[in-house]
């Protein structure tokens, strides 16, 4: 009995020294342990901010909350060694989210999370309407700028408010159940007095794959007859990279800027192999919204292939939408093209849209599902009163002997309906990585991107800093005739919209000659001159060039820039082409430079 009760005393003691120890080891865990997340909200310049809403957030923890106080201070006690995510939010400040793990507590158990909150009084609203039910408000959507607090609801009137932005770019999401989703982009430009505004339709039928006809109605459009893509230097300088800026339209699905032209692919990465056959609805495309007219009739398309043979060709098509029909369809424009090799021609006829506006898709179709993979390479999107081959110009009757510009192409050039335009580039760029600066072009309107650019005899200069630069050869043969290279576009000419201004400067000792040209649809040509101007030194030439010198102007000092002004009125009523082209107007004089920084019409 005695050695019975020693042995449950010892018993005893073992349990509670192991107890003991493990319930130390339990305690002292890292899952366990507890401690405290201290921090300080300031403003970008380093000034407390008071009143910013503070939350803490833990897997599988219950969310705690605090207020930073007028030192900007806040603290979280009894807090986990795990992950946390931190946020913080306040009217009128960009929402801020940062993660403590349990490495950032110190030795005394405090992790210390700082934030400078920036200053985000602008907002994105609008208002969703419900293409299934004749328009209605649409309650319930989910509008997301996928960032933090960036995610609202659309409330019974169909409205939304997106609050505590910085006026910069975002892509907004639109989701319901039961609707195709939407997206929209917003740029800076989008912002005025720090309001950017949406309003779209959901529920319509997807024409084209993401693009519903509301989203179509807003297409971008193709202005001009000729665009051209790759950088490889065929006939120079009509077909150059600093001359070829048709990456800057509207892409969907995978593309890719190559040096033999801007190449659609099929989409064959990860899931994407899982994607079905269909040679109905386009793998991926460029679209954009055109008049066509007895002029503009015939769609050519150069192009050639990349992994793609006879027994395996890509296949590739046109498809229009008219949006004025009573039920708009994407209609293919004859049938399926196949091809596979070097560069082509193929002539689309699109005569049954004569006198109408409407939704032009090229696009490259997947043939098989599984590991499918080829690309269609654009080398020129093409549109005159006949097939267009080889590196040729546009065909036609010139407006001017030696413009390369046809009266057919003057007359089906569109109207532009921008009024503004930038020489300025947002990004640079070079021969072999430019597609990025030449995309940001179109969030600002540049001169590039919205006008048509002739390179007869010289390319550009596309990215310096004071503005977008055509220029002339070093050469001895004088022309005031036939520019070196010139620029056109369309508008219509009415009051309060008949005044166009040239901001500009040029470089060194001599004069640069540049001339603006006014283009009637009925093929009349009429050089301006300017009404008025600030340069430094200016005065009329031979055949209705200006000379000038002004070296004043850059992206810093916009107010130093020499002004040319004309007066359009004399065509009010009527649409104009108008070409602003430099010309060489003295032997051997080196690069005479004429530099856009910008052109408004009002």
């Amino acid at each position: 009995m005695k050695n019975l009760k020693k042995l449950v005393q010892v018993a005893l003691i073992v349990f509670t020294v192991v107890l003991h120890v493990c319930c130390k080891k339990e305690h002292d865990s890292p899952d366990n342990r507890r401690g405290q997340v201290v921090g300080t909200v300031t403003s970008a310049d380093g000034q407390p901010i008071a009143g910013v809403k503070v939350t803490l957030s833990g897997i599988k923890e219950e969310d705690q909350t605090t207020t930073s106080g007028s030192d900007g201070k806040y603290a979280f006690a009894d807090v986990t060694y795990r992950t946390h995510a931190v946020t913080f939010e306040k009217d009128g400040w960009m929402a801020v989210g940062l993660t403590v793990t349990a490495a950032g507590f110190g030795d005394a158990g405090i992790a210390t999370v700082d934030v400078a909150m920036i200053s985000a009084s602008a907002r994105i609203v609008g208002t969703v309407t419900d293409a299934l039910n004749a328009g209605q408000p649409l309650a319930g959507v989910t509008v997301s700028i996928g960032t933090v607090g960036g995610t609202v609801t659309s409330d019974n009137n169909g409205t939304f408010a997106i609050p505590n932005l910085i006026e910069n770019t975002y892509s907004v999401s639109f989701t319901k159940a039961g609707y195709i989703s939407v997206v929209r982009s917003i740029s800076p430009a989008d912002f005025v007095d720090g309001v950017a505004t949406l309003t779209l339709q959901m529920g319509s039928e997807e024409l084209l794959p993401g693009l519903t006809t509301i989203d179509l109605q807003g297409a971008e459009k193709w202005y001009y007859n000729e665009y051209r893509g790759g950088r490889n230097a065929d006939a120079y300088p009509h077909w150059d990279w600093a001359c070829n800026y048709m990456s800057t339209l509207n892409f969907r699905g995978a593309w890719q800027e190559q040096n033999e032209g801007t190449t659609l692919q099929i989409r064959n990465s990860g899931d994407d192999r899982n994607n079905p056959a269909d040679l109905d609805v386009f793998d991926s495309f460029v679209y954009g919204s055109k008049t066509i007219t007895e002029d503009n009739k015939i769609l050519s398309l150069r192009v050639q292939t990349h992994n793609a043979d006879a027994a395996a060709p890509a296949y590739f098509g046109v498809q229009v939408i008219d949006l004025s029909a009573a039920q708009p369809k994407a209609q293919k424009v004859g049938n399926n093209r196949t091809h596979a090799g070097g560069y082509t021609d193929f002539d689309f006829d699109l005569s049954a849209y004569v006198g109408k506006e409407v939704i032009i898709a090229v696009g490259i179709y997947r043939q098989s599902t599984g590991d499918y993979w080829k690309q269609l390479v654009l080398r020129a999107i093409r549109f005159a009163d006949r097939k267009v081959e080889n590196w040729d110009w546009l065909p036609g009757t010139e407006v001017v002997p030696g413009w390369k510009l046809s009266q057919e192409t003057a007359r089906s050039t569109m109207p532009h309906t921008k009024k503004t335009f930038t020489g300025l580039s947002p990004i640079s760029g070079n021969r072999d990585n430019y597609v990025d600066a030449y995309r940001a072009w179109r969030n600002v309107a540049h001169v590039g991107a919205e006008w048509m650019f002739m390179p007869l005899r010289k390319d550009p200069e596309v990215f310096p800093s004071e503005g977008y630069i055509i220029k002339t050869r070093n050469t001895a043969d004088v022309d005031t005739k036939v520019p070196e290279s010139y620029l056109y576009a369309k508008f219509s000419i009415a009051a309060g919209s008949n005044q166009l201004t040239l901001s500009t400067r040029n470089f060194g000792n001599n004069f640069t000659y540049f001339k603006l040209t006014a283009i009637g649809n009925d093929g009349t040509v009429t050089h301006l001159s300017p009404a008025s101007n600030t340069a430094q030194q200016a005065s009329a030439a031979d055949d209705g060039c200006w000379r000038f010198k002004h070296g004043d102007g850059g992206a810093g000092n916009p107010e130093a820039y020499a002004l040319f002004t004309y007066d359009l009125s004399a065509f009010n009523g009527t649409d104009v082409t108008v070409a602003l082209g430099v010309y060489n107007g003295e032997a051997n004089t080196g690069e005479n430079k004429l530099v856009i920084h910008n052109i408004k019409i009002n």
